[in-house]
């Protein structure tokens, strides 16, 4: 058998692709939790920069700033694609060559739903010991758990 250089989740969330689309971009600082953290100082705030050439950005109490991911496409509401450049030893990647990338879909589920369909692909770009990332990113502690606070944001708004 071999080993898929992807991870895939989904929900559906309350709320049109519009919605939906807003809060997983302008909400990210209460959707990732604090605890991820490359910085040697306490996550203050995540921002999602949105716009093609955006990051992904953790800043610390300390002024510290770690750019995480690269915007990659940004189409609202329907999908963004952002890199992730964090290697296998959980340290930023500065090659953009070895990075992954995470797509992220809206589709709308009737007049007042979104199937939110996340994809994190091309997970072997990361070269030895990608099977970490993937591990780590498909563990209730990574993807699941980025995505069950983001549906419990919409739930709470609905």
């Amino acid at each position: 058998m071999t080993e898929a250089p992807r991870v895939r989740h989904e929900v559906v969330v309350p709320g049109t692709p519009e919605q939906a689309f807003r809060a997983f971009t302008e909400r990210m600082d209460e959707i990732k939790p604090k605890e991820h953290n490359l910085l040697s100082s306490p996550i203050v705030a995540t921002t999602f920069e949105p716009h093609v050439g955006g990051h992904v950005v953790d800043r610390a109490e300390d002024g510290s700033e770690c750019r995480w991911a690269r915007v990659l496409a940004y189409d609202p509401p329907h999908r963004l694609v952002f890199s992730w450049d964090i290697g296998p030893m959980w340290q930023l990647e500065a090659d953009p060559a070895k990075a992954s990338e995470v797509e992220v879909r809206f589709i709308a589920e009737g007049q007042d739903r979104t199937r939110v369909e996340l994809e994190h692909r091309h997970l072997d770009g990361h070269g030895p010991g990608w099977q970490s990332i993937r591990d780590g990113v498909d563990d209730p502690q990574g993807w699941p758990l980025y995505l069950a606070r983001y549906a419990a944001l919409l739930a709470e708004a609905a």
